[in-house]
């Protein structure tokens, strides 16, 4: 019998204990957003995001710019923002226009503000295996989607599909972290269904379809990180749901898994950022 993992539940209990504990604060956290472009998904992720903060009690400011706007006026603004008491946690929506170097513009974050967790101070603590002042928010919520239900990480080897900073290479590590044996592939992976048939852990984040129903050994646990619209509109995820379901253990849908529990992580690093000591 297989269990689907249910984010959209697990973000909401996550949301009720986390607006009790704002409500006790004496200074409530402040999330500032940087939206440049404009991009409407990325415009749909920032208006989602401003939303789910102001319900919980988070201050929220959205700073939109044009296109065009230079990286040096970018990296002052991030610096502003660094020096300003008031501002908890800064979000730098991604993309950025291709005259932008990202990497210097997520460098230029206070570690101790980066809500995204994507910093060189952050992500160095995560690799060295030691506590960064938070996680990034996907990975940080497949593993509490996981440890939810109970799944057993120790010893279990979880294959991971996909090497993005985002989710790819920072979940392999957490898994690596907590005693899984890992491998990590990509586009260049060959033989990716032998590979992926010894998994006791799935991760697949690429966003296209790539894990089909003779991918996997029987009870697998399967975390579909991939989110797209297929040809006919359809809101997709990298595995073939219907078919791969029948055979697994545990598996998030998409819409409605890791989705959720990347706006509940993002949700509870900015509290966690305003409470550092």
């Amino acid at each position: 019998m297989t269990t689907i993992l249910d984010g959209k539940k697990l973000r909401d209990e996550i949301f009720e204990e986390l607006k009790g504990k704002i409500e006790k604060l004496s200074v409530k956290p402040s999330l500032a957003v940087i939206l440049v472009g404009d991009n409407p998904s990325s415009k749909i992720y920032v208006n989602n995001k401003k939303k789910c903060a102001e319900k919980l009690g988070i201050n929220s400011i959205v700073i939109s710019y044009p296109a065009d706007i230079t990286e040096k006026e970018l990296l002052n603004k991030i610096q502003e923002l660094n020096d300003d008491k008031n501002i908890t946690a800064i979000l730098v929506q991604l993309p950025l226009p291709d005259h932008i170097d990202k990497f210097k513009v997520i460098d230029a974050i206070s570690p101790k503000k980066d809500v995204d967790g994507l910093t060189p101070y952050n992500s160095g603590k995560l690799f060295a295996g030691e506590k960064p002042y938070v996680y990034p928010c996907t990975p940080k919520g497949i593993l509490l989607m996981l440890d939810h239900y109970g799944i057993e990480i120790e010893g279990k080897h979880a294959v991971v599909i996909g090497r993005s900073n985002l989710v790819g290479k920072p979940v392999a590590q957490m898994l690596l972290n907590r005693n899984a044996t890992v491998t990590l592939c990509h586009s260049k992976t060959k033989n990716l269904t032998e590979i992926t048939k010894t998994a006791d852990i799935l991760i697949s984040a690429v966003g296209k379809k790539v894990v089909g129903e003779n991918m996997l050994k029987n009870n697998c646990v399967v975390i579909d990180v991939g989110i797209f619209r297929g040809e006919n509109g359809k809101i997709c995820g990298d595995v073939d749901f219907d078919k791969v379901a029948k055979t697994t253990s545990y598996i998030s849908p998409v819409p409605g898994g890791v989705g959720p529990m990347t706006i509940a992580s993002l949700m509870l690093n900015t509290f966690e950022l305003a409470t550092i000591e």
